[in-house]
C-alpha cells in the first residue's frame, strides 16, 4: 500500500486571541483619540467661555424705550382731523354789520374750491359793509359775497389769496347720530379753536334771532361752539366738512355755548353742484 503526503492548505490561519484584541486596539486608536479630542474641546470651551455680562441700567431704559415706541399706537382721529382742517380755516372780520356803520363782528369760514372760495353763515356776513378775510397762513384780503342761500350759507370769494391754498374736502357720507364729530372756528376771537363731540341729532328745526325765520335740517352736536364759531366747518371722522356751524341753544338767551350747538348740512346748499368745487 501506498502512503500518499497531503498538502497544506494556502489559507492563513486566524491569530491567536491575544493577538486579535492586539489589532483591534490599533484600528480603533485613531479614532478613539478624535472623539476624546472632541470631547476635550467642549470641556475647554465650556470652561473658559466668558460668562454674559450683567444689564446696565442703560441696557434697560434702552428696552423700555424700544418697547415703548414699537407699542405706540397710531395718533388720535381728532389730533389728523384737525392737521388736515387747518389750513383751509379763515378769519371772517366785518364791520358795518346789523344795519350800523361802526358795527363790527367775527365769524369763521371754510376754502372750499381752488380759487380760493369761502363758505361761511350768511347771518355773519349779512348786512356788512366790509367783510376781511385773514387766511390761516397769516395773508389777509378783503372779500365780496358772491351767493347766498335761504337756510344760513354764503359764498365769498377772497380777492388776494395764500400762495398755497388748500380746499377742505367735503364729506359726501351719510352720518348718524352718535357718529363722532369735530367743530373748528374763532370762538370769541380764539383762533383756530378745536373741539370735539358726537352728533346728538338730526333734521332739527330751530327758531332765529334774525327776521323771525326758522331753520331747517339741522345737524345737532355737542362739541362745543361759541360765538365766532359761526361759519366755521363741522367735520367727520376723517376731517372732512359735513356741515357749517349757524347756532347754538342756551336756554337762558345768552350768547355761551350750553352743550348745543347747530349745523347746516352741505346739501341745504342747493345740493351737492351749488357748493362742490
Amino acid at each position: 500500500m501506498t502512503s500518499q503526503s497531503t498538502t497544506p492548505s494556502a489559507e492563513t490561519p486566524p491569530p491567536p486571541p491575544r493577538d486579535r484584541w492586539r489589532w483591534l486596539r490599533r484600528a480603533l486608536g485613531p479614532l478613539t483619540m478624535a472623539l476624546l479630542g472632541s470631547v476635550a474641546g467642549l470641556l475647554l470651551f465650556a470652561a473658559f467661555r466668558a460668562a454674559p455680562q450683567p444689564l446696565t441700567k442703560a441696557d434697560v431704559r434702552e428696552a423700555v424705550a424700544t418697547a415703548i415706541a414699537t407699542a405706540a399706537a397710531a395718533p388720535p382721529r381728532s389730533t389728523e382731523a384737525f392737521k388736515t382742517i387747518l389750513p383751509s380755516l379763515v378769519f371772517i372780520r366785518t364791520e358795518g354789520s346789523d344795519g350800523q356803520a361802526d358795527s363790527s363782528g367775527i365769524g369763521s369760514g371754510v376754502i372750499i374750491r381752488d380759487d380760493g372760495t369761502i363758505l361761511t353763515a350768511k347771518h355773519v356776513i349779512d348786512g356788512a359793509r366790509t367783510i376781511s378775510i385773514t387766511f390761516v397762513d397769516g395773508t389777509e384780503s378783503k372779500a365780496e359775497v358772491v351767493s347766498t342761500f335761504p337756510n344760513d350759507l354764503a359764498v365769498l370769494h377772497a380777492n388776494r389769496g395764500p400762495e398755497l391754498i388748500v380746499p377742505a374736502v367735503l364729506g359726501g357720507g351719510a352720518i348718524q347720530v352718535g357718529d363722532e364729530t369735530f367743530a373748528i372756528g374763532n370762538p370769541l376771537g380764539l383762533t383756530a379753536s378745536f373741539s370735539s363731540g358726537v352728533i346728538s341729532g338730526l333734521d332739527r328745526t330751530i327758531p332765529t334771532d334774525r327776521g323771525g325765520g326758522t331753520l331747517t335740517g339741522l345737524i345737532q352736536f355737542d362739541a362745543a361752539v361759541n360765538p365766532g364759531n359761526s361759519g366755521g366747518p363741522l367735520l367727520n371722522r376723517d376731517g372732512q366738512v359735513i356741515g357749517i356751524v349757524t347756532a347754538l341753544a342756551n336756554p337762558g338767551r345768552g350768547r355761551s355755548f350750553s352743550g348745543i350747538g347747530f349745523a347746516v348740512p352741505l346739501g341745504s346748499a342747493g345740493g351737492p353742484g351749488g357748493i362742490q368745487r
